[in-house]
């Protein structure tokens, strides 16, 4: 359980304990650009809640949402991508949607 970041540059998506992790961050500060926190809970889950993202007016931005609901449907229709769990991480491939 974890809050997460989106890199506005790239769309990578990391836990605040990864980024800690990589030296990116530390337990008392938010990481610096271009990691962004994503609105949610702070203890969510990826076995209850699904990471998306989406390229909005040339950065990525993320949110969090209940796995399996109309809301997550809701999202993908609107061009919003699920980050697959093992995708998640300072070091997660940017999938082939990320290329500028």
């Amino acid at each position: 359980m974890s809050r997460f970041f989106v890199n506005t540059q790239d769309g990578r998506v990391a836990t605040r304990r990864q980024l800690i992790d990589a030296g990116l961050a530390d337990e008392e500060e938010l990481p610096p650009r271009p990691w962004h926190p994503i609105q949610g809970p702070s203890d969510a889950s990826t076995m209850w809640y699904a990471v998306l993202h989406k390229r909005e007016r040339g950065v990525f931005i993320g949110t969090l949402c209940i796995r399996h609901t109309g809301r997550q449907a809701s999202l993908e229709a609107a061009g919003w991508s699920e980050v697959p769990v093992g995708e998640i991480g300072v070091e997660g491939p940017p999938s082939s949607d990320h290329a500028m």
